[in-house]
């Protein structure tokens, strides 16, 4: 005869093993990759910066133009550099939201006062980088897009929208190849969930 100790644990067994299979279904696997960034088709005019920003923003010649899933929300969104003349002005009539993550990284927060530190540097005055996050079947070519921001004080010369990994998680960062005091350093653009935040990669190599 079985001692009670045997019958015990042929009793929790069955218990054991419906444990052992519930927490292997609840085991969610890791979210796929977001898919690599691409140009838009056609390339993106002053026609849509200015419907979506104003007449003083237009594009910068030169950076090349990207569509992407920056939010990870299953959307494509739009990123481009422009030339913005005094945006503070605009940002309420467009709807936009202005956002200074370079000199947020140095503790600086108040945009009133960030807003005119490029202004100074010719090649940084009015440089902006402009991200639609798109909406419904029309992603970043609606007519009202999810959100749109304006970011100013980049220093960049260059830049790529590439695979970035945060805290474990893979996101999309915009990569930037420095101008001016980070002259040959190279940095990284990305939404945080909430906002864009700006991080240092450190420099090049000689």
């Amino acid at each position: 005869m079985p001692s009670s100790k045997s019958l015990l644990q042929l009793l929790l067994l069955p218990v054991f093993t419906a444990f052992l299979l519930t927490a292997a279904a609840q085991k969610k696997e890791p979210p796929p990759p977001p898919a690599r960034a691409k140009s838009p088709s056609p390339a993106v005019t002053d026609a849509l910066i200015h419907k979506q920003f104003g007449d003083n923003c237009s594009l910068l010649p030169g950076p090349s133009q990207f569509v992407a899933d920056m939010d990870d929300d299953g959307i494509e969104d739009l990123i481009v550099a422009a030339k913005c003349k005094n945006p503070m002005a605009d940002r309420d009539e467009y709807k936009f939201t202005i956002l200074d993550p370079f000199d947020a990284s140095l503790g600086y927060s108040d945009l009133k006062v960030t807003s005119g530190f490029g202004s100074d540097e010719p090649d940084r005055r009015g440089l902006s980088l402009l991200i639609i996050h798109g909406a419904d079947k029309n992603a970043w070519r609606a007519d009202a897009p999810k959100a749109k921001f304006l970011l100013i004080n980049l220093p960049f010369k260059t830049m790529t929208v590439k695979r970035l990994t945060i805290k474990k998680k893979t996101t999309l960062g915009i990569y930037m190849e420095e101008t001016g005091e980070g002259e040959d350093s190279s940095s990284v653009v990305f939404w945080d969930g909430k906002k864009y935040r700006y991080q240092l990669l450190g420099s090049a190599l000689e």
